[in-house]
């Protein structure tokens, strides 16, 4: 059974930065994608960011409302994908959740079977 785990969230102001891990266990991680996706309050859950690696060959994919401010990154040894979040502004403020698929081609945005339980950032102005 897959787990995705996220930690490193928490209160920051604006134009600073967070680093969320998400750490993957019970499977094995070749050939897939992982993906943030983040939920303000009373919004719909929207995609951020995701990394797809098939053979040796890794390529990320953001939405243009954080390109140029997050970087999407995995350390294969430890089973983790890391988002770097810099220049935050308060709309960045949500829960944000890792997701998982084991089939690494298709859009990038859909298509995930695991999550993770999700992790607070808060921006402040």
């Amino acid at each position: 059974q897959v787990q995705l785990v996220e930690s490193g969230g928490g209160l920051v102001q604006a134009g600073g930065s967070l680093r969320l891990s998400c750490l993957a266990s019970g499977g094995i991680f070749i050939n897939y994608r992982m993906a943030w996706f983040r939920q303000a309050p009373g919004k719909e859950r929207e995609s951020v960011a995701a990394i797809k690696w098939i053979g040796g060959t890794t390529t990320p994919y953001y939405e243009d409302s954080v390109k140029g401010r997050f970087t999407i990154s995995r350390d294969g040894a430890k089973n983790t994908v890391y988002l770097q979040m810099n220049s935050l502004k308060p709309e960045d403020t949500a829960v944000y959740y890792c997701a998982g698929s084991r089939i690494s081609l298709g859009n990038w945005r859909t298509g995930y079977d695991y999550w993770g339980q999700g992790t607070q950032v808060t921006v402040s102005s």
